[in-house]
């Protein structure tokens, strides 16, 4: 598996809704009642959009998360591992980390974390068992999931 050249980024990679649960439940529990501050994304400098094959990393008042997805229901939590102001490397890309560059990202920046829900996909078809995460706000939500190897 690629590491994106990150320094200290170890991807574990689980499957299904209990592996993530048991693995990091408890932490992602914590993240209740705190504030997202900043949400990061690898960005395409050529392209000019969201590297989506990259990390999500959110950040609540220091307390980092960074959720990766690969093949169809390999799912990879991280921990306060990437540094954003680090280079992000990819052949054949040139990709940088970029706060909130999407709107609906902007709109929860700020907000306090009400819960987090893993969200484990049931359908009869190939992404069967695949986890998202969605961090729930009073007035929204953001679901990092798998788009056919990607978070999106």
């Amino acid at each position: 598996m690629f590491d994106f050249d990150i320094a200290r980024y170890q991807p574990q990679w689980l499957n299904g809704r209990d592996a993530v649960t048991r693995q990091h439940g408890r932490r992602l529990g914590a993240l209740r009642g705190r504030t997202l501050t900043r949400v990061w994304v690898a960005w395409d400098l050529k392209d000019d959009e969201w590297f989506c094959d990259c990390p999500v990393l959110l950040d609540f008042e220091g307390e980092q998360v960074e959720i990766n997805h690969y093949r169809f229901d390999d799912i990879a939590l991280t921990w306060a591992t990437i540094d954003p102001h680090r280079p992000v490397r990819w052949p054949g890309f040139d990709l940088a980390w970029r706060p909130e560059r999407l709107a609906e990202l902007r709109a929860l920046r700020g907000l306090t974390l009400q819960s987090v829900e893993l969200l484990e996909w049931t359908g009869d078809d190939v992404a069967q068992g695949s986890v998202d995460v969605s961090f729930v706000f009073h007035t929204g939500r953001v679901t990092v999931f798998t788009d056919l190897g990607a978070s999106r």
